[in-house]
Parts: C-alpha cells; structure tokens; sequence
C-alpha cells in the first residue's frame, strides 16, 4: 500500500468514525438532555447520557485525525489551507471534548439533585442549567468551526481533483444548511443537533466520501500530474 493510499484509507475510517459517533450520540442523548427537567430524567438514563458522552470523545478523536491524517497529502497543493484545516477541526475537537466532559458530569449533578430535599433543588438545577448551557454552546462552536475546517479541505480538494470534483463539491453545497442550522441553533436558543434535516446532507456526503476514499483512494493521475509537474523554476515570474 502507497502512502498516498494509507492517508486516505485512514481517512475514510475516520470520516466514518466520527460520523457516525456524532449521530449515534445526538440520537442517544437527545431525548433525555433536552427540554425542561432533564435533570430528573437523568437518573433513571444515566448509562444512555455516559454512553453519548463517550461517543462524543471518540467524535472529537476522529473529527482531529480526520484533518491531521489529509494533511500529508493536501499540503502538497496547498499547505495554507491543509493547516487551517488542522487548526479549525482541532478546535472543533476540542470544543467537543468539552461538551463531552459536560455530558458526563450531568448524572452526578442529577443524582445530587434526586437526593436533595425540595428546598436544595433550585440551586442543583441552577447549576445543572448553567452545565447543560455551556454544553450546548461549546458543541455549536465545535460545528461552527468544522465547517471551516472543512470548507478548507473540501476546497483543495475540489481544486486538485484527488477525488471525483462531485464529492468535495457536494460537500461544500452541504455545509450551507450546516451553516443554517448552526445560525438557527444560535438565535433560538435550542441545540444544533435539533435540525437533523439540515445536517442530514453533509453527513450523507461525509459517508460517501469516505466510501471513496477507502474503496478507490486518490486519483492517480491527480497525484501523478502533481509529480510530474515538480517545483516550480527559479526566477520565472509567471509560475503558480
């Protein structure tokens, strides 16, 4: 297996990875962590909202490595944007981590909630909102800076031609409604992971994309025209 062939066989693991941990967590968490009173809901789902904590690491694992595995190959046509990739999906991993950790302190605070009497329960739950609130926010700066990471790849990507133009192109129309949901989330107040109908596309296209990757790797004559063409001469002043 070339190296070439390796980044993007990892890659497309790891576009999978972290998908799918991003969608099984929202669909394992979301019912009990959202709306009013989530805190009583909590105890009696506690092993659901540690799995989607859990879940939500490996998502910031994956969404990290995701760039951090392209970057050898896509730092060959455009270093600037192969770092910024790395930079933004690396915050947004970050940002994820720090929803995750939120995540799994909840069952605590919740258990300390159901053993407190009545009159200790407004500041639990004072406590518990804050939590659930920093939660929320961390996770719609993770998205918000995935999309451009992502953008950043998708757009070296589409310029290179290591993949179908299709896929990268397809990628940057699905981060629009991304982009929409993340605008909505913010103004309304209610969690990102709400709008499955404008995430639905770029998840869909992540999972294509990887499928490629893993099955078909990077276009040989995109690698090859890149070799061939070599350094640019010294002192030409028309050379890219």
């Amino acid at each position: 297996m070339t190296p070439d062939r390796r980044v993007a066989a990892t890659a497309g693991a790891l576009f999978i990875i972290a998908t799918a941990a991003s969608l099984a967590s929202s669909a394992v968490e979301h019912p009990v962590l959202t709306g009013v009173a989530s805190l009583a809901r909590i105890p009696g789902n506690a092993g659901r909202v540690s799995a989607g904590g859990l879940m939500e690491l490996v998502a910031a694992g994956a969404s990290a490595g995701i760039a951090v595995s392209l970057y050898p190959v896509l730092r060959k046509r455009s270093e600037g944007l192969a770092l910024g990739a790395v930079v933004f999906r690396g915050i947004e991993a970050v940002m994820y981590a720090v929803g995750a950790v939120i995540t799994l302190s909840l069952p605590g605070v919740a258990r300390q909630y159901a053993q407190a009497a009545a009159p200790g329960h407004g500041g639990i739950q004072a406590i518990g909102d804050a939590l659930a609130g920093v939660r929320q926010d961390a996770i719609l700066a993770g998205v918000l800076a995935y999309i451009l990471g992502a953008l950043m790849y998708y757009s070296v990507l589409y310029r290179s031609r290591l993949v179908p133009r299709w896929l990268p192109a397809w990628g940057i129309a699905a981060e629009v409604p991304m982009l929409i949901a993340c605008l909505a989330a913010a103004f309304s107040g209610t969690p990102v992971t709400s709008y499955t109908t404008l995430i639905l596309p770029i998840a869909v296209q992540e999972i294509a994309l990887a499928a490629w990757l893993i099955l078909r790797g990077f276009s040989p004559c995109a690698a090859q025209a890149r070799i061939a063409a070599g350094p640019a001469p010294a002192g030409n002043p028309n050379a890219a």
